[in-house]
């Protein structure tokens, strides 16, 4: 069957191609793009005032399988992340047990085929266990179908460890995505360390537990070769460190969430948990300087590190309650509401930034928007306003900062090979 749509605006950050077009699918790919092009038997989608970009991808999700499927699951997962818009995600390996070995890996791959809605690729751990000490198979991960390595939530704190998983990882040429925190720095902390945290009287995270894994972890890349992708970036430091580091060597990128461009600790009142995240949202120095690192291109990708949470998990004291806020139905909006509408990024730099880096990033073949590639692909209405209402959320969890806020731009269809997986705010299995 053939689908096409009409007098849309096609934007592929690959080919800096922004103009109104018609494009046509057939089967899993896109057959033509062009203007004009004949209705043939088959869906006609009307494009005006919409913008069609690559289905978008997130480098960085916690889908919680195994071990923690009251959180979150292969299908609430997808289904998620496909109401946003995203039509790809690489998820974490700090499950239970730890996704640290090949068979493991073949059989959630396996199990993603037949339960996601969407493209599902898992991230094999760096360590045995996430330990911090034994190497794992990676070239068997990767046969398996592994994308990348990290040890996201921790970070490998054993620097000759750290030296030879770049070196084994370079061999198989997987970018390892680091969590860059240093424990005894942070120190139990639960948010941002400065005058906010000393007035709530919760212990602070300073901005050093992350800056000096990430100088170590960049230097140790430029050393091995080995590529480093600094994940979720929180501080001015961090930007600063990345932006020298690129000077000498082109096997470093980095990554910013939603919530640290946006957020600051200002919002953080002691109580509401939804806030509360690793790591923390820092203060407004930090967040410009994430700003400036995405316009200048040091930070190359935005991901989401959605982490749901049960309701139960995050009902309790600030410090005891757990890390993290889920973010695929909201990363979109608030991207183009914060980035795009404000002009800080042109609407060709911000998607650039969730589509075709992110799928270079991974080594996978998706994230264009053209002729013979595959019909993954986000229709977007830039201009559709509403506010942002987890209850409504496909996500299992509803942990978000964002409860209530008003954005403007919304992913309208979201399609996968060809396959309408979302249309109009609604999953299309749930219409059958």
């Amino acid at each position: 069957m053939k689908i096409i749509v009409k007098q849309v605006r096609v934007l592929d950050p690959e080919s800096r191609r922004d103009e109104i077009l018609d494009v046509a699918i057939e089967g899993k790919r896109i057959l033509k793009i062009g203007r004009d092009l004949p209705i043939a038997d088959g869906q006609v989608i009307d494009g005006k005032g919409k913008w069609l970009v690559p289905g978008l991808i997130d480098v960085h999700v916690h889908l919680r399988e195994p071990g923690f499927e009251y959180k979150e699951t292969f299908v609430t997962g997808s289904r998620s992340g496909a109401m946003g818009g995203f039509t790809t995600l690489a998820y974490m390996p700090n499950t239970s047990p730890v996704i640290d070995h090949p068979e493991m890996v073949a059989a959630l791959v396996n199990k993603g085929r037949r339960e996601g809605l969407i493209n599902l690729y898992p991230v094999g751990a760096m360590t045995l266990s996430q330990q911090g000490q034994t190497l794992g198979d990676y070239r068997g991960m990767k046969k398996a179908g592994a994308v990348a390595l990290s040890e996201d939530g921790k970070s490998v704190l054993n620097s000759g460890v750290m030296k030879k998983a770049l070196l084994k990882a370079k061999k198989e040429d997987l970018a390892v995505l680091v969590h860059c925190e240093d424990p005894a720095l942070a120190g139990g902390g639960a948010m941002n360390e400065g005058k906010k945290s000393r007035e709530l009287g919760i212990n602070g995270i300073p901005n050093s537990a992350e800056d000096v894994i990430t100088a170590r972890d960049l230097i140790l890349s430029r050393e091995t070769g080995g590529r480093v992708h600094l994940c979720h970036m929180s501080t001015k430091g961090s930007v600063e460190l990345l932006r020298e580091a690129k000077k000498y060597t082109s096997a470093v990128s980095g990554e910013v969430s939603p919530h640290h461009f946006t957020l600051t600790e200002e919002i953080i009142d002691g109580t509401d948990t939804s806030t509360k995240m690793n790591p923390p949202l820092r203060r407004e120095q930090d967040r410009l300087e994430l700003i400036k690192g995405l316009q200048e291109d040091v930070i190359e990708i935005i991901a989401t590190d959605h982490a749901p949470h049960s309701r139960e998990d995050k009902n309790q004291p600030y410090q005891q309650a757990p890390f993290g806020i889920v973010g695929l139905e909201t990363a979109l909006s608030i991207g183009l509401t914060e980035l795009v509408h404000t002009g800080i990024l042109s609407p060709i730099k911000f998607f650039e930034k969730l589509t075709i880096n992110p799928a270079k990033l991974l080594g996978i073949p998706r994230g264009k928007l053209q002729e013979g590639e595959a019909a993954d692909m986000t229709l977007i209405d830039p201009e559709a306003a509403y506010e942002i209402c987890p209850e409504n959320f496909q996500s299992k969890s509803q942990n978000t900062p964002f409860t209530g806020r008003s954005v403007k731009g919304k992913a309208v269809l979201t399609m996968v090979s060809g396959k309408i997986i979302m249309e109009k705010g609604l999953i299309k299995e749930d219409m059958q």
